[in-house]
């Protein structure tokens, strides 16, 4: 079962941490956060120091370019306070002309295959939200079996 962590980035502290503690009570296994969900990953960073093993844990990058992608995984690792995650998604990823940027040369997608070669991330996928989204993520299967 998944936990959709945006809601810890405008969680007050003291509401943070009996929250991540619901996760293992009924058995939630997997974090899915990002950097642009506020505080999000900075909180679940205080609680990877002691129960990384227990999650497979999920961010995103909103950036489309190889730099940026790189720039804010790296500053991902550090807010969550771990050595790599288990999966990056290349967030909200709907419109063609940032598909395109994302997935061609120098994109965003360059930046994720290169953390996953280095071992920081097992995982590499794509979000969308909306009517368009299902015929993205079909485009992306299609480029990317």
């Amino acid at each position: 079962m998944i936990f959709g962590a945006a809601a810890l980035g405008r969680a007050q502290d003291e509401e943070a941490a009996p929250i991540l503690e619901l996760l293992l009570e009924h058995g939630i296994n997997h974090i899915d956060t990002a950097a642009m969900y506020g505080r999000s990953e900075r909180r679940v960073g205080t609680w990877m120091d002691n129960h990384r093993k227990d999650f497979f844990l999920a961010t995103k990058t909103g950036e489309r370019t190889y730099q940026g992608a790189r720039d804010q995984f790296h500053h991902s690792l550090e807010r969550l306070r771990v050595d790599s995650v288990d999966l990056l998604q290349l967030h909200n990823l709907v419109e063609p002309t940032e598909w395109e940027t994302a997935l061609g040369p120098g994109g965003a997608l360059e930046a994720a295959v290169e953390a996953r070669e280095q071992g920081l991330v097992r995982f590499i996928g794509v979000t969308g939200h909306g009517t368009t989204i299902a015929a993205m993520h079909l485009r992306s299967l299609e480029r990317f079996p």
